[in-house]
């Protein structure tokens, strides 16, 4: 019996769907100078009233009543001032990430993961977590630049030790370091300066404060970690590949919990690797001049890869291999940074962001003392991702919440820890921010699934930041201690 031979047209054959995937971060980041470029035709130029010294008085904002729109064309030909504008940060954040990559090549760190894997053990992961978080904040709290970006790498061989994802190595590493810095004491002298309260007053309570969210940041890397070591397809990175089989090679299994002797020159290196932020954070506190700060950080960093070379045991060509290899890794990272700095120019050029900060703030004269902190701390937070550079957006926005602070009866101290609050948590998921940008490329975690972690760790620390500007501000808190 003849069958009848059935067949499908051709045109209408089905064609698999393929799952959508992130732009490179390059376009990602000249998408959003695109955007801002927008935002100049959009939004309302307007401009706060300066002084004769140029500062600008909050109180005192005009529309200029036309646009003064930045084209992609003008964009493009103000990259070279953003590089240029960040090539301090820039230069730093290489010459730290090539000193991190000698320290690497000597191997200390990959034997002081093995040994504590080894001591720790039967501990399992969370205590090397908590450890190396604290670090991390510590860091970030006393010493925190652009330039811990690259101790991401230290992170990822963290993790991969721990057959975790490379979420989990941001989180260690980047996410503890942005907490510390958000929250640190010793991260708020320019803003206490322009204020007009003395620099590192209320050190103490800001310092508990920092350990605060430090213990919180803590318990929610814990909580994913314990998630995905249960149950890795709940992994966000799953989707992007990661495996915790393919964590480590064959050859890498047999070291993943080998017993190694911490000798006295690795134990060196480790102590003159950590003693350089000590250093570094303490510069400015010892009466160091901030205006060569990162100046001082160069050097500091330079004799510290020596040392660690020479320690290490590495000869002058290796060091020098391994310094430039370093070196040559942070190139795009460094990059990325200058064009997060072009999207603040043409923000500015376009003079849009001063009309942003007004209208933010406008709500804050009609809000009662009781709430008017927590009003600071949430108008900050929502400005902190158009304006990442702290000092810029100190410039901007002390001048406005100094006269209303002073109008509503608020010390000027507990008006710093508002907007330390605020300035905190969104570098977490700022796009604009080349820190976090610059990190999740060296991780190679699509900024769309580490928004997607971030994000409703961000909503909490802003709501528990809101509740402890909220109970200083009713009982009565003089920023003394």
């Amino acid at each position: 019996m003849a069958t009848k031979n059935e067949t499908k047209p051709v045109g209408k054959a089905k064609k698999e769907k393929k799952p959508f995937k992130m732009p490179h971060l390059l376009w990602i980041m000249i998408g959003i100078i695109l955007l801002a470029c927008l935002a100049t035709y959009v939004i309302p130029a307007g401009q706060f009233a300066t002084n004769e010294s140029g500062e600008i008085i909050g109180t005192e904002f005009h529309y200029l009543g036309y646009q003064t729109p930045v084209s992609p064309w003008d964009a493009l030909m103000s990259i070279k001032t953003g590089l240029a504008s960040a090539s301090t940060v820039m230069f730093v954040v290489m010459i730290s990430g090539a000193t991190i990559n000698v320290v690497l090549d000597t191997g200390v760190m990959d034997d002081m993961m093995n040994w504590s894997v080894a001591k720790l053990k039967d501990k399992g992961p969370n205590l090397l977590v908590i450890m190396m978080m604290v670090l991390m904040a510590y860091l970030g709290g006393f010493g925190g630049t652009d330039a811990l970006i690259a101790v991401v790498p230290i992170g990822i061989l963290f993790a991969k030790k721990l057959r975790l994802d490379p979420i989990c190595a941001l989180g260690v590493t980047t996410f503890a370091a942005l907490v510390g810095f958000g929250t640190g004491p010793a991260q708020q002298a320019t803003t206490q300066m322009l204020m007009g309260v003395i620099p590192y007053s209320a050190f103490f309570t800001r310092l508990v404060i920092m350990n605060f969210f430090l213990a919180v940041a803590i318990l929610m890397v814990l909580r994913y970690v314990k998630k995905i070591r249960r149950d890795p397809t709940k992994s966000l990175m799953y989707s992007e590949g990661w495996r915790p089989e393919e964590a480590v090679s064959a050859d890498e299994e047999s070291s993943l919990i080998k017993e190694v002797k911490m000798t006295w020159r690795k134990i060196l290196v480790l102590v003159i690797f950590i003693a350089q932020y000590i250093i570094i954070a303490l510069y400015p506190l010892l009466g160091g001049d901030s205006d060569l700060t990162f100046d001082f950080m160069i050097a500091v960093m330079l004799i510290t890869m020596v040392l660690v070379g020479i320690i290490g045991g590495m000869s002058a060509d290796q060091l020098g291999n391994s310094f430039s290899k370093g070196l040559a890794s942070m190139a795009f990272v460094s990059f990325v940074i200058g064009l997060a700095k072009v999207i603040s120019l043409v923000l500015e050029n376009g003079n849009v962001i001063h009309t942003i900060v007004y209208i933010l703030t406008q709500p804050l004269m009609a809000l009662p003392r009781s709430v008017s902190s927590v009003g600071l701390t949430l108008i900050v937070a929502i400005i902190n991702p158009i304006i990442p550079s702290a000092t810029s957006k100190a410039a901007i926005l002390v001048p406005i919440m100094k006269p209303v602070a002073e109008a509503l009866g608020l010390q000027l101290n507990l008006a710093v820890v508002a907007y330390q609050m605020g300035d905190s948590f969104t570098n977490l998921v700022s796009p604009l921010l080349g820190w976090m940008i610059g990190s999740c490329a060296m991780a190679n975690v699509p900024f769309s699934k580490w928004f997607r972690w971030a994000f409703p760790k961000v909503l909490c620390f802003i709501g528990l930041a809101c509740v402890i500007v909220f109970l200083l501000t009713v009982t009565g808190w003089t920023g003394t201690i």
